[in-house]
């Protein structure tokens, strides 16, 4: 990933991180690398934990910041999931993704966006 991409991506995740908190949403930890991968921001709301997946794109020319949670992202963050679950298993747990549009500073909060089936 170059510098542009990983700025890009560290400033998605700011916009992203204040718009939860001012939903009410409690981060407890950022970039949290575990075993099987990575999670943007864990943020927490009320007793479940939410894994936080944040993509973020300057232009929709080739696509909506959704459209980069691919099979094999979804397979990745539902290992995740699970990953966590076992440390803390009487949490339940949701995946949220968190949409950033960098050129307008708007932002799409899909809600469960990605679950087992």
């Amino acid at each position: 990933m170059n510098y542009h991409n990983k700025n890009l991506g560290a400033r998605g995740e700011d916009l992203a991180l204040e718009y939860l908190e001012k939903k009410g949403y409690k981060l407890l930890k950022r970039n949290l690398r575990m075993k099987a991968g990575e999670i943007d921001l864990l943020m927490q709301q009320k007793d479940t934990l939410i894994i936080v997946e944040v993509k973020t794109k300057m232009s929709q020319e080739y696509g909506t910041p959704q459209d980069e949670i691919d099979y094999f992202k979804k397979k990745k963050l539902l290992q995740l999931a699970k990953s966590l679950w076992q440390l803390y298993p009487s949490h339940s747990i949701r995946i949220d993704v968190v949409a950033v549009d960098g050129k307008n500073k708007t932002i799409d909060h899909v809600i469960n966006a990605v679950e087992e089936s």
